[in-house]
């Protein structure tokens, strides 16, 4: 073989080589910005910090696929020393957007039945979600009436049998209250 053709194979290689590694990234970029690793059922207990006092709270999420999204379905219930249960649910829709991994929420229908989301400075809460590598977060920001402000971050990181969740609240820069949890996959 001449010099000339083996340097072509070999650029021909290098270049194949080169392109099915590109080909990979890409797949594999694509699947971290989908839902489909998420859905499903799941849930867990966690013990969480209220004021000074540890009370036991069941947790459940459910994660689905919509018409042009998805959607999140959590609920929370707190168990109080007094004997009182507290039970919090909580459901949004997200909208893919124009940045990859970032979707909008969608939380209200307009006047054509088209889903749109609040307006924060009428005190209702901007929602979104980011989808990055193994992990769907959620967060909902809200503006109090002095322009101060409460983000809700909700982790939810794959894991074998399940996700890892980790929970923040933040006011003002400072963390208010944490909880981490397993929920498993029903």
């Amino acid at each position: 073989m001449s010099h000339a053709i083996t340097t072509m194979a070999r650029r021909l290689m290098l270049g194949l080589g080169l392109g099915a590694g590109l080909a990979l990234l890409t797949a594999a970029a694509a699947w971290a910005d989908t839902i489909e690793p998420f859905i499903g059922t799941y849930a867990g207990e966690a013990e969480v910090n209220i004021d000074g006092v540890m009370m036991e709270r069941d947790l459940s999420v459910a994660i689905a696929e919509t018409d042009d999204g998805f959607s999140v379905s959590w609920m929370s219930t707190t168990f109080r020393a007094d004997g009182r249960i507290k039970v919090s649910t909580y459901e949004i829709d997200f909208l893919p957007t124009d940045r990859a991994g970032l979707y909008s929420a969608a939380q209200r229908r307009n006047v054509f039945g088209h889903a749109v989301p609040l307006d924060p400075m009428k005190g209702d809460p901007m929602v979104w979600a980011r989808i990055e590598d193994d992990t769907l977060s959620v967060f909902s920001l809200h503006v109090d009436l002095n322009g101060g402000y409460q983000i809700q971050e909700y982790h939810r990181t794959l894991a074998d049998g399940g996700l890892d969740l980790v929970y923040r609240s933040v006011r003002n820069a400072e963390i208010t209250r944490e909880v981490v949890a397993f929920l498993e996959l029903d």
